[in-house]
């Protein structure tokens, strides 16, 4: 008999969602200290289909909490995308075994950087299920802490069907790891962060993954497990659980031990950029580097959207795909402007950067399509770090909420605007809840694409 899983709710609170102010004329910095070399080297797994560059907002509340930049890391696998057979190889994707070889060998380079003698590990997603198969299968004394956020540890469904699907719950990988009485692997701390039912991979009815009315065998409890610390955020969606503020709360106090001293992200007086260049080949989006990409970045009016002079950075990247440095100021809105082989040219509108970062990463939009066909233009809000809730969040794209985001559960991270030829050039205001993008909607009959990115 299992031992039972007991979840505490924490609602919701009033968390700034801004930097930290400027204080006496200058930018504040927050230097490590002595007290936070206690903090275990923390590794950092992404869920499926993303990239490391999604935890940039909770290293910058880390490192302005004094977690030193070189005892963080953030892994970025290869093929992020799940196999729809676990056991069968299928292209651009990655089984379970591919992502604890390759989470295996991130701890150890973490290790060695560090010279630490065990890590502390954050999933979001699916990156729970690597953290929890590189434990299970002798890891465990590489890992003092395993944080899970939003992981689907009893599937995104359970049924009878598909056993070699790794979201499954019935199928062989999970009931592999969830057997036992307990379904933590001892010796390492376990912490998980779920939604009150705001998750969309943890719901009874299937309509969240195309077969509406038919019952999935998962709850909203799925993602807890036996014999870890199980906190319910409410009223957070399926990624933020993993990013939001009040989540860096709950990661940080867990490894830790302690309250952070802010939650706030600390601005940095000089600010340096760089990122890697990834696309989607047959559709299939990897983080495979691109060569021959060209990045310009520039300035751009906060109002308007429009260039405050030339590019600020131009940079070709080569057999890395990577671009950068660019060094910019932290009050800065940017554009940048991606043209990569066999893809749209993309703008992608940025609000400033308050710190630097090394995962400032660009993927070319996908081609346009047959919904796009008579489009003058098209501008897309993005929110890589959680979803678009209606009515929970101020949501408005050019003035109104998308047409595309759907009420409810939110289950959307993209809103797409389409407009006539004779509007092609014109700007668009993006909003979320404080943030605020201003992008041109670039002539698509120059196969162009504006992405407004949201930061948080």
């Amino acid at each position: 008999m299992k031992l039972s899983r007991r979840s505490i709710l924490l609602g919701a609170g009033s968390l700034p969602f801004a930097v930290a102010s400027l204080r006496t004329g200058a930018l504040a910095q927050t230097a490590p200290t002595a007290q936070n070399a206690e903090v275990p080297p923390i590794l950092f797994v992404h869920g499926n289909g993303e990239y490391d560059a999604v935890w940039m907002t909770t290293l910058w509340r880390m490192e302005s909490n004094g977690v030193a930049r070189d005892r963080m890391m953030a892994i970025n696998f290869t093929d992020p995308l799940a196999r729809s057979d676990d056991k069968v190889e299928q292209a651009g994707r990655s089984s379970t075994e591919d992502q604890r070889r390759e989470l295996a060998a991130a701890i150890a380079e973490l290790k060695r950087r560090t010279g630490a003698a065990r890590v502390a590990l954050v999933g979001s997603s699916r990156g729970g299920y690597a953290i929890r198969n590189v434990i299970k299968n002798g890891g465990v004394g590489d890992v003092s802490h395993a944080v899970l956020c939003g992981t689907p540890n009893h599937g995104v469904f359970a049924t009878d069907d598909q056993p070699n699907n790794e979201f499954n719950g019935r199928g062989t990988f999970l009931r592999g790891l969830n057997e036992g009485e307990s379904e933590v692997t001892p010796g390492t701390a376990f912490l998980t962060l779920r939604s009150d039912g705001m998750d969309k991979y943890a719901q009874a009815d299937g309509r969240f993954i195309g077969k509406p009315g038919t019952p999935t065998g998962v709850t909203v409890e799925g993602p807890e497990l036996t014999g870890a610390t199980n906190l319910v955020l409410c009223a957070l969606d399926h990624r933020e659980v993993a990013f939001h503020p009040r989540a860096f709360r709950q990661i940080y106090k867990f490894i830790a031990g302690r309250e952070p001293a802010r939650i706030a992200i600390v601005p940095e007086q000089s600010v340096r950029l760089s990122g890697l260049v990834t696309g989607t080949p047959g559709g299939v989006s990897t983080n495979r580097p691109v060569a021959g990409a060209t990045v310009d970045v520039f300035r751009v009016d906060p109002d308007t959207g429009e260039r405050k002079g030339g590019a600020v950075h131009s940079a070709k990247t080569g057999a890395d795909g990577r671009w950068g440095p660019a060094q910019v100021e932290p009050s800065w809105f940017l554009e940048f402007v991606l043209t990569s082989p066999d893809a749209p040219t993309t703008h992608i509108y940025r609000t400033p950067f308050p710190r630097s970062s090394d995962v400032v990463h660009l993927r070319a939009a996908r081609p346009l399509g047959p919904a796009d066909k008579d489009a003058g233009a098209v501008v897309i809000m993005s929110r890589p770090r959680g979803y678009l809730g209606l009515p929970r969040d101020v949501v408005l794209l050019d003035g109104k909420e998308p047409a595309d985001v759907k009420p409810g559960v939110p289950t959307d991270s993209a809103a797409t605007l389409r407009l006539p030829a004779a509007e092609a050039g014109r700007n668009i205001v993006a909003q979320f809840g404080e943030e605020r993008i201003v992008a041109r909607a670039w002539p698509a009959s120059e196969n162009r694409i504006a992405i407004a990115e949201l930061t948080y």
